[in-house]
Parts: structure tokens; C-alpha cells; sequence
């Protein structure tokens, strides 16, 4: 990826990459388990989260290898569509 702190434009992203993504829901297991529904068979690493300060939301930290922008876009459509998350950034 090539930023240019200068400019407005959309960063220039050059695929493959190793894409990061960040789901939030209310069951740590269920977030592990929507991971896997999603990326399948893709190679991919995960990190436990923060929780909130009562322990109703949690997070997960996902990464992976995407081939383009559309394969990006779908994993977060995915994400973003699964009943068990509540937000993915």
C-alpha cells in the first residue's frame, strides 16, 4: 500500500495483501467460529480482543491474504452480514 500524506485520493493497494480485519459480537467462541464460516480453508491468524468494561462485547482481530479488492469487500460483507457480529471494522 502507497500513501501520499498530500493527497486526497484513495490509497493505492496492491494486491495480494495480508488484510486486517476487526469483528466485535457478545460471544468470544461464536466470533472464532464466524471466522472460520467465512475464510474456510484460507489461511488465516486471529488475536483475542478487548472486552467491554461490563463484558457484553468483545472483539477479534482477523487477518488474511486477499487477491483483490472484491475479495476484500466480500469477506467484510460476510462479516458484516453473520448474525453473531455485531460490528466489523
Amino acid at each position: 500500500m502507497i500513501l501520499d500524506g498530500n493527497s486526497c485520493e484513495k490509497p493505492q493497494i496492491d494486491y495480494p495483501c495480508e488484510w486486517g480485519y476487526k469483528i466485535i459480537g457478545t460471544d468470544k467462541i461464536k466470533l472464532e467460529a464466524v471466522v472460520f464460516d467465512i475464510v474456510g480453508t484460507r489461511a488465516y491468524k486471529t488475536k483475542g480482543g478487548n472486552s467491554s468494561s461490563k463484558g457484553k462485547f468483545h472483539s477479534l482481530s482477523m487477518s488474511c491474504r486477499v487477491d483483490s479488492q472484491a475479495d476484500r469487500d466480500a469477506i467484510f460483507k460476510a462479516f458484516q452480514n453473520h448474525d453473531d457480529v455485531k460490528m466489523v471494522i
